[in-house]
């Protein structure tokens, strides 16, 4: 069995990632269960300026478009509303929402890059208070900006222990170690294997166990085939946990990386 914490849809800032293309590679890889975030949510373009109100769309309405997915794929696809804490804020309609369809959320997504907002900002407050009550882990992109270091991620876990926090990346464009570090003071601070070399997932999993780390891809950010090959036809760093992680680490940690902690973490209703 294989979850994908961190699966995407939405066409914004030069990607165009959509639900077909999500099914399909799953049906390709044999991805048992995805759970997805919609990048329709981002505030800021890639060099950090805000985007106009024209092209912003409202946080309701991305969340609403990524419940109708999970709505219409239940047994395949989970949801992580993307906030936007800087633009908007928790309101009642965004509370209401989440009671109405909780049993299709697995979590709550900030990207701190297109955000440029850290975790433990002041405005993320309400946001991890609703973690807190629904039992939800907090996901966020790291890496590529300041407010996007992973110390950000600790902080905020330091300040709410009783909440779970997931750095995405685990410092997208770094050697990753100061992500792994700084799980040493958290243990509410879990890794994600988004574009990590599985030499850093060996580093977390030697240091911390097997049980502080899920499997987490970003597909399809290079189309269908994201987790073999990019467009250009290079290979996907993705078939190193495929075809040799299991063999360096164990069944039973490898079980836990690609999809019992996820069960875990995330609440993912599968066998």
């Amino acid at each position: 069995m294989i979850i994908d914490t961190h699966v995407h849809i939405g066409d914004q800032v030069s990607f165009n990632m959509t639900e077909d293309m999500v099914l399909a590679s799953m049906e390709k890889y044999h991805i048992d269960y995805s759970i997805v975030s919609n990048i329709e949510g981002v505030e800021y373009n890639n060099k950090g300026i805000l985007l106009p109100k024209e092209k912003q769309k409202s946080q309701i309405d991305v969340f609403q478009k990524t419940l109708r997915f999970a709505k219409a794929y239940p047994e395949q696809i989970g949801v992580m509303p993307w906030v936007k804490p800087v633009t908007e804020r928790v309101d009642q309609e965004f509370v209401q929402l989440m009671e109405e369809n909780i049993q299709y959320i697995r979590g709550i997504k900030l990207h701190s890059f297109y955000s440029r907002i850290g975790m433990d900002d002041a405005r993320l407050q309400p946001y991890i208070d609703l973690a807190r009550v629904y039992n939800l882990p907090m996901v966020c992109h790291t890496g590529g900006c300041e407010e996007a270091d992973p110390i950000h991620m600790y902080r905020a876990a330091k300040a709410n222990p009783e909440v779970r926090f997931v750095m995405v990346h685990m410092g997208l464009g770094t050697d990753n170690k100061e992500a792994i570090e700084l799980m040493e003071d958290a243990p509410n601070l879990y890794a994600d294997t988004t574009w990590v070399p599985i030499e850093s997932s060996l580093e977390v999993i030697r240091r911390y166990g097997s049980k502080r780390i899920v499997f987490g891809s970003d597909m399809p950010i290079d189309g269908v085939d994201t987790y073999y090959c990019n467009p250009k036809g290079e290979r996907s760093l993705y078939r190193d946990y495929f075809e040799k992680l299991e063999e360096q680490i164990g069944s039973e940690a490898y079980e836990d990386l690609m999809y019992k902690n996820a069960r875990r973490i995330f609440h993912v209703p599968v066998n």
